[in-house]
């Protein structure tokens, strides 16, 4: 492909592309395709000669479309969002063109520059303390796994680098609801699941510090190290917020590493009225969340943001004679801030997006969100047929199905799995589920780019339709 060919072809992309995020509403929001669907469509073997971008992207319509799930619907309400925007994807555009590799600054000052200073507008507008220290990592997971990694090398003198890890007696804690990537860390950072610590929540699904103090009490005595807490602003079931105040306080008195997931919550700190959720964020050694999730940044991009930052950079820090440079030391060399050593241009979208929104902009539409689930949340409380199994906090609504004559736990979880099945196979709208004390919740997550009411009530409608074909199966 020449550059005039490729000119005309971008073109026509670009095109598709608006016509695609104007009309991705009118598309299945779930995927309808079975298991297997694409293998017979694509050849057993790559082509010999070279084929013509018309007839590839013909075959992307074709193949690849009908099989996608469309993240980007504002009828998606399932999982957390991972949304995208219009500044967004031209940014994206634009990174995919310059194609730098981002690992230290010489090999790209701008990348390097810019990603300082869009980690401390995300702190300015988050009122995250000053004495964090901002990177940007791939996803909250690899995040999690930074600050484990930090808080197992800081509490050895940084020998488990050197010597390797042998008979850990280290803990890790978090509380039952967390994030199943707090247990594959724990896992690829060599604790061991035996010494990952799930402590029970109180009746609103939040971390129960009581709890917490016990086992960490119990695990001095029996000789153990307590190492790492990690606290969630916004858990995945149900959205609950940890009490980081009373966390920090064992946590201190313990000489415990304090990590906080907020991945979706963290964008809503914007808000004024939500920054209840940080009180006691001061004794805090490491926080990440993801405006890739609720701040219309494109997957993927995780702000992540340490106290100690020179036990991060001491950590991670590899310099062979090939990365050695003149301004090192001088500059933030960002290859040393976690563990990938190749790093994408994530900053160039995340400008992009804050300067075409504005903080104005952000705010206005993450408390838009948060009223929409409101008064979903409030549909659900009014309905004889529905009710709530989970406080909301911010934008996801948990609820289930009932019938006034079933009190057997096991038929309603049944009768809740058949109706999410007949609402996601509508195509119309996208929830998904989880269980709280055992029943089978409902999640709705109001949080994609362009939700408005008009989807929301949409969605409603067809909560309320199938419900009632379901309540007409279930007659006698």
């Amino acid at each position: 492909m020449n550059s005039k060919e490729f000119r005309n072809e971008a073109h026509r992309f670009v095109d598709w592309m608006a016509d695609y995020l104007e009309k991705v509403e009118d598309f299945p929001v779930k995927s309808q395709v079975k298991p297997g669907y694409l293998n017979p469509q694509i050849p057993g073997s790559p082509p010999e000669k070279p084929e013509l971008m018309q007839e590839i992207f013909t075959d992307f319509q074709k193949i690849i479309l009908p099989g996608i799930t469309h993240w980007q619907s504002p009828n998606f309400f399932a999982y957390f969002p991972a949304n995208s925007s219009y500044p967004s994807v031209l940014a994206e555009m634009l990174t995919s063109t310059l194609a730098t590799q981002c690992m230290i600054w010489e090999t790209s000052p701008a990348a390097a520059e810019l990603e300082e200073k869009m980690m401390n507008w995300l702190k300015q507008m988050t009122k995250l303390p000053a004495h964090f220290h901002g990177v940007i990592q791939d996803t909250a997971s690899t995040a999690t796994l930074v600050a484990l990694l930090t808080a197992r090398e800081r509490s050895t003198d940084f020998k488990i680098n050197k010597t390797g890890l042998e008979n850990s007696k280290f803990r890790i804690y978090t509380s039952s609801q967390g994030h199943s990537s707090i247990d594959k860390a724990v896992k690829i950072a060599g604790f061991g699941l035996d010494n990952l610590v799930k402590v029970s929540v109180d009746d609103q699904f939040r971390l129960d510090t009581n709890a917490l103090r016990q086992a960490v009490e119990s695990d001095i005595k029996n000789g153990f190290k307590p190492l790492c807490v990690v606290a969630t602003l916004g858990t995945t079931s149900s959205t609950a917020i940890d009490p980081i105040e009373e966390i920090s306080k064992i946590t201190t008195r313990f000489n415990i590493w304090l990590h906080v997931d907020a991945a979706l919550a963290g964008t809503s700190l914007i808000l004024e009225e939500n920054r209840w959720m940080i009180k006691g964020i001061e004794n805090v050694d490491s926080l990440v969340f993801n405006p890739h999730k609720w701040m219309f940044t494109n997957f993927d991009c995780s702000a992540y943001f340490v106290k100690d930052k020179d036990s991060l950079i001491r950590t991670f820090a590899i310099s062979p004679e090939y990365l050695k440079t003149r301004t090192q030391g001088q500059v933030n060399d960002y290859r040393d801030w976690g563990i990938q050593l190749g790093r994408r241009f994530r900053a160039l979208k995340l400008w992009f997006v804050i300067r075409s929104f504005g903080v104005e902009g952000l705010k206005k539409k993450i408390a838009y969100h948060i009223e929409l689930a409101k008064n979903f949340e409030s549909k659900i409380i009014e309905s004889v047929y529905f009710e709530m199994l989970a406080p909301r906090t911010l934008n996801l609504v948990c609820f289930r199905f009932k019938l006034p004559h079933i009190q057997d736990e096991t038929i309603l979880n049944q009768i809740n799995e058949k109706l999410l099945n007949a609402i996601n196979s509508t195509g119309k709208i996208y929830l998904t589920h989880t269980k709280l004390n055992e029943k089978y919740t409902l999640r709705m997550v109001i949080g994609q780019t362009n939700v408005a009411e008009k989807h929301v009530e949409q969605a409603w409608e067809i909560i309320n339709d199938c419900a009632a074909r379901l309540v007409n199966e279930l007659s006698p």
